[in-house]
Formats: C-alpha cells, structure tokens, sequence
C-alpha cells in the first residue's frame, strides 16, 4: 500500500466503522426491538393515559411496540431517575412532568431538566381559577378586587397539596397582582378531585387546577371558571378568559408533559424519535383523544422543550422562594 503504513490503514478502516455504526443507516434501523416509555406517575392518571396514546401512536409509525412501564414513588422522582440512568441507546424513553422542574428547590432530587436529553413537548395544561356556582364572583376582576381589600388569609384556595404545582400557580398569580404569596391560604387536598369537592360545599373560595380537572363539576352547574393563566384560550373552553385577557396581568404557567430520554442519546436516533413525535403530535387520533379530555396540546421540538424546561425551572424557583419551600 504505497503512501499508507498498515497502522494508518488500520486506523482509517477503524473510523470508517465507526462512522458506518453512527451514521443516518443506524437511525432508519432503530428501532430494531421493542421501546421501554417509562411515566413516573400512576396508572389511570392524565399522565398516563397521554402517555399510552403517544406510545400507541408510536408503534404505529415505527414499527415497534413501545411499552409503557409505570415506576411510581418520592413524588415522580423514581420515574424521572430511571429515564436519566437508562443506557442511551434510545430503547428506554420516558414522559417527563413538570415536577422534575420543582422538586430539586425543595431538595427533594438532585435532578434537573438539564439531566435529559428533551425530544418533544406534547402538552400543556396551564391553571384555570374556579369558583363553586353560588359564589358572588362573577368574574375574575370582581374576585381579584375582592382579594386586594380583604386581609391576608382571608380568602382560601386550594387544588392540590402544599407546594404543588396548583399551589404554586397561585403564588405566582399573587405576585403578579403585586400580593404578597400568602395573601390566600391554602387549604392542601389529594388533588384537584376532592379540591372541587370541597369548593362545592364551600369549604373554600377557589380552586387553581386545570380546567379539565374542574370540567366535572362545571358541567354539572356546580362551579365555574372565571380565567385561566395561559398565553392564549383553551380551544375546548373558549368561553374562559386568559388572565392578561381579564385583567391585563400577563402571567400564565403550567402543568406540563412531553418525552426525553437519557443524556448521550445519539443524535441521530434522537432526531427520528422527534421526528415520530412530531406526526403523533400531528395527527387526528392524538388530537382527538386530547380534545376530548379538554387537555390542551402544545409542540416543542427537541431544543424548543430545553428553552421551555429553562423557563418553568426559573419560574418554579422563584414561587417556591417566595412561598418560604425552597432549600439550599
């Protein structure tokens, strides 16, 4: 081999391999066998129950069954730390959930959004303000002028349990408005379910949980929602103002889900699964089985669900902080 020593041969055939094993031929190859979606959460839930369509949908388009697997337990973090310490070869993925945003301020995780690999966000359900049917609040104006001249602790809301993310919706609602955080109380519960419940017999003023979480009860003629805290209605409640809509105050925050997988995923395989995602997102089956729950849809690709990650981690610090949750 004239001009080439058996070593540099050698070395060259070694690269070529190697660019061959990560090339675009890998990507159309994957998946080659079944995809593990873990959910941190339970089976039954929104959560889940989004998850299984997106897997389901997935299946189709990639011709592999993606399994769901729910790993339950510290508030989501189990789920979440078994999607970042899977081998990043693309065989396991997971549904990551706001609270991977807010449980390392309490010190409850080390865990961040920066230790996934973001693929897709898929939806976004941001809080609505709900008050029982026989309250004197007719709109969220009136309700707010009623906050502003009541003294703090006066009014009580709740939604979920203490520092929840409904929790802190109100928070950041309060700041806002330029209230201090405590100016409602809140009145912890196991979920938006019994929160309603208790709204309706008139334990509490408000409730902050999604509207399709309040939906229930307000088809029911038991409650009403007077606003939600998002950039823009929800499709499915277009009767329901957004706060900068109401009261010109343009705060919006959400509960939120979307896919990621472990850090070092290669890029190539990271690209077709965004890519499956986004003709999920796309399509009628998913669009319908979201519109009919009232969950609201979003699209991110892979660096617009970093971008958003950054953005709720820095809202969530500054609500816990103000509500006296944070730790070092």
């Amino acid at each position: 081999m004239p001009g080439i020593t058996r070593r540099a041969f050698a070395a060259s055939s070694v690269a070529a391999a190697t660019s061959a094993f990560f090339s675009p031929a890998r990507a159309q190859a994957y998946p080659a066998r079944p995809v593990t979606l873990i959910v941190p959460w339970g089976v039954g839930g929104g959560t889940d129950a989004t998850a299984r369509i997106i897997a389901m949908l997935l299946q189709q388009e990639l011709g592999q069954p993606f399994n769901v697997v729910n790993l339950t337990g510290g508030s989501g973090v189990i789920g979440h730390a078994e999607i970042v310490t899977a081998p990043p070869d693309g065989y396991t993925i997971g549904m990551i959930t706001v609270e991977i945003a807010m449980l390392h301020w309490q010190a409850v995780t080390h865990l961040t959004p920066r230790n996934f690999m973001p693929l897709a966000l898929m939806n976004e359900d941001p809080p609505g303000i709900q008050v029982a049917a026989s309250s004197p609040y007719k709109t969220v104006k009136e309700l707010t002028e009623a906050l502003k001249l009541a003294p703090p602790g006066r009014f009580k809301a709740s939604g979920t349990g203490q520092g929840g993310i409904w929790h802190l919706a109100l928070v950041g609602w309060m700041q806002a408005m330029g209230l201090p955080a405590n100016q409602v109380t809140w009145s912890p519960s196991n979920g938006a379910a019994p929160a309603m419940q208790d709204l309706v017999a008139g334990s509490i003023d408000l409730t902050t949980c999604s509207v399709p979480e309040a939906r229930a009860t307000i088809e029911a003629g038991q409650a009403r929602s007077l606003a939600i805290m998002a950039h823009a209605r929800n499709p499915s409640f277009p009767d329901v103002p957004t706060l900068k809509e109401a009261l010109g105050v343009d705060y919006s925050t959400s509960s939120w889900r979307g896919i990621a997988g472990p850090k070092g995923l290669p890029p190539e395989i990271a690209t077709r699964l965004t890519g499956a995602l986004k003709t999920v997102y796309d399509s009628a089956a998913f669009k319908n089985f979201m519109t009919g729950r009232g969950f609201g849809t979003v699209w991110r690709d892979a660096s617009g669900f970093q971008t958003f990650m950054d953005e709720a981690d820095s809202q969530m610090g500054q609500a816990m902080k103000a509500a006296g949750f944070a730790k070092a």
